[in-house]
């Protein structure tokens, strides 16, 4: 009966994206981090050291972004023989939000350049790369995720190794005429020789349009540090990052 009042109350919670840390430890695809239970898939490889992260861009609330990930994460897994991990931010899937919210929670507030949500996801890459005993750590990231993504790469330029940045925004100054604002270009000069730049755009992107990467690639370009741009020929912002021109181009810079 305990055991029936605990799975009722833990799917209650569920619901109710509320999760303390006792109830998150009990649940095998779940992790503690930050104050929030996150909901998260791996796919384990042979390469030891390495670590890959997926990290998705803004949804609707609830929206299952773990199971559109988990085929991209294991066919990476498969290609690169790196253990994949794919996550669900706060407000998707099953991850909770004790206190962060969806991404796409309020469309008012451009959630990606609070600094909130940074400090969340450096301490989301650190917390894996431990769990996983990784000295070299990889990330895939699309749209919003790849405009956070880019933030936590230069404001701790020793964390990743190779970055692939797919459709993201790297420039928030008045944003949507929203102020306070954090992206890459606040810390840009923190960024040094460790880290690969891998820059992705599609030329049908109607969201990220292609010369806000081709920018981006100019600046670091001419910063001298390491990076590369891909076009993705007739392709919009959906799945960019899953596209075969993105899997093939992340798989071989991996293998190397």
């Amino acid at each position: 009966m305990k055991k029936l009042l605990l799975l009722v109350f833990i799917s209650l919670t569920l619901y109710s994206k509320t999760i303390t840390k006792e109830q998150c430890s009990s649940m095998d695809d779940m992790i503690f981090i930050q104050n929030e239970c996150i909901n998260y898939f791996v796919e384990e490889g042979d390469s030891e050291g390495k670590l890959n992260i997926i990290v998705h861009g803004a949804w609707k609330d609830g929206t299952n972004t773990l199971a559109r990930y988990t085929p991209f994460a294991s066919t990476l897994s498969m290609n690169t023989d790196i253990t994949t991990v794919t996550f669900a931010m706060p407000g998707y899937s099953k991850s909770s939000t004790n206190n962060l919210q969806g991404l796409l929670h309020d469309k008012k507030i451009t959630r990606f350049g609070k600094a909130e949500y940074i400090d969340f996801l450096h301490e989301v890459f650190e917390t894996f790369k431990s769990k996983y005993n990784a000295k070299e750590l990889n990330v895939i990231a699309h749209s919003a995720g790849a405009a956070l993504s880019a933030t936590v790469s230069a404001k701790y330029p020793k964390l990743i190794k190779n970055i692939f940045l797919a459709g993201g925004r790297y420039d928030l100054s008045n944003y949507k005429g929203q102020r306070n604002l954090i992206s890459v270009n606040d810390f840009i000069s923190n960024i040094g020789d460790y880290t690969n730049y891998i820059i992705i755009y599609g030329t049908k992107d109607n969201i990220s349009k292609p010369q806000v990467s081709i920018d981006f690639y100019n600046k670091l370009k001419k910063m001298n540090k390491n990076v590369k741009l891909l076009e993705v020929k007739n392709h919009k912002h959906l799945d960019l990052d899953m596209s075969d021109t993105s899997m093939e181009a992340i798989s071989s810079a991996l293998e190397e």
